[in-house]
């Protein structure tokens, strides 16, 4: 390092400029220092062009090293890559990894942005997409690849309906026939269900969910335990210039500290209000593995360490205005897009299932649901609120 210039003399100018550079004791705190650069200065010539060292703050210092490495931990992965978003973090693991001519096969429940991106990017740039059943087996999905199939996307439990797959036996089959698996795990959070210890290449998270868990930063993550598709993941990353803020680093990592103790909470009241809604006379069905009796229980029971608090009831038949009025009557679930943060969420599925090639066959309009950390009989009582203006539509 350059020797201090603090103290010298020379203009005020240069002086503002370097004053206070390199003075100072480092202190060690709980948390990893928030280093708020571009510039990385070295300290010698030679280090400018080393490729074993950062030489430029978009490569992330030290609170996105920290973050990284915890998120390995969690994951049981050998790498993790940040990305500015959820999407950012699917949509970047499936460039790393497919090229023109390629061919991905995408359960048809994904969430619909990712959706958006396999339709209007990979398309675009000669990627063959194709969607496959939620429900279909691993046998169902070998049958449907070619030579040219490159990757399977998985996301369990799906998007809106909650299907569950069997990941374990997608990806067994995939390595066989040497096609490559991406999970979005979001749901589980990296910690009710770890794909890479089932086999899966790469899980891919929304870190804004769960790990965040305030609703208030946005992230992503892609984990692999394999070296060459951890250094496909830092290519895509540095080819495309993708970069996560130190301050929204150190938020997330904030976040996950308390995931454990958050996803606890969060999967016991969701299942007093899933239990609930299960027994009302308004409602025909609840869409969530969590739930014993529910479709998929044995598959979640099976695989699955625990459960998020968000999922799907299917009303009985009923209008399009009385779902309105359900919506609108809420005070404690607040109308929003995302989950996972502190606060209750309730959103109508319908229009959305338009996209979907095998649209789901419901008795009845859905709603999802995404509970928060308040008191579980609060909510009820909200939702009791809730349904009765609807009956009065």
């Amino acid at each position: 390092m350059k020797d201090d210039l603090s103290g010298q003399k020379g203009g005020e100018a240069t002086r503002l400029i370097h004053a206070g550079q390199g003075r100072g004791r480092k202190y060690r705190t709980v948390g990893p220092p928030i280093e708020r650069g571009s510039t990385i200065l070295m300290a010698d010539a030679a280090s400018l062009y080393d490729d074993d060292l950062t030489t430029y703050g978009r490569a992330g210092l030290s609170v996105q090293a920290t973050l990284s490495a915890a998120l390995a931990e969690l994951e049981g992965a050998a790498k993790v890559r940040l990305f500015p978003s959820g999407l950012a973090a699917v949509a970047g693991a499936m460039l790393a990894v497919l090229k023109a001519g390629d061919d991905v096969l995408v359960c048809d429940t994904i969430y619909n942005p990712s959706r958006r991106f396999c339709e209007h990017v990979l398309k675009r740039f000669g990627v063959g997409v194709r969607y496959y059943p939620p429900r279909a087996s691993a046998e169902d999905l070998l049958a449907l690849a070619t030579p040219a199939t490159r990757l399977m996307v998985i996301e369990s439990p799906g998007s809106l309906t909650f299907e569950m797959q069997d990941a374990p036996a997608i990806a067994d089959l995939a390595r066989s026939r040497g096609i490559l698996t991406l999970m979005d795990n979001t749901w589980a959070a990296g910690l009710c269900f770890k794909p890479l210890a089932h086999g899966v290449d790469i899980s891919v998270q929304a870190l804004t969910k769960y790990v965040g868990g305030h609703s208030d930063v946005f992230m992503g993550s892609a984990a692999t335990a394999r070296p060459d598709l951890a250094e496909a993941l830092t290519s895509a990353i540095r080819d495309f210039g993708w970069s996560v803020a130190p301050d929204d680093a150190y938020q997330m990592l904030r976040g996950m500290r308390t995931l454990a103790t958050r996803m606890e909470r969060h999967a016991a009241s969701g299942l007093v209000v899933a239990k609930w809604l299960e027994q009302h006379a308004a409602v025909a069905k609840v869409l969530y593995p969590a739930l014993p009796g529910a479709d998929d229980h044995d598959l979640w029971k099976r695989d699955y360490a625990g459960a998020a608090a968000v999922f799907s009831v299917v009303f009985k038949p009923c209008s399009d205005t009385a779902i309105a009025a359900f919506l609108d009557e809420l005070r404690i679930f607040q109308l929003g897009y995302s989950w996972g943060g502190f606060e209750s969420l309730a959103l109508n599925c319908d229009p959305q299932f338009s996209a979907r090639q095998w649209p789901p066959k419901l008795a009845g309009p859905s709603v999802r649901l995404s509970i928060g950390l308040e008191d579980p009989a609060d909510l009820i009582a909200d939702l009791e609120a809730g349904i009765a203006a609807m009956a009065g539509v």
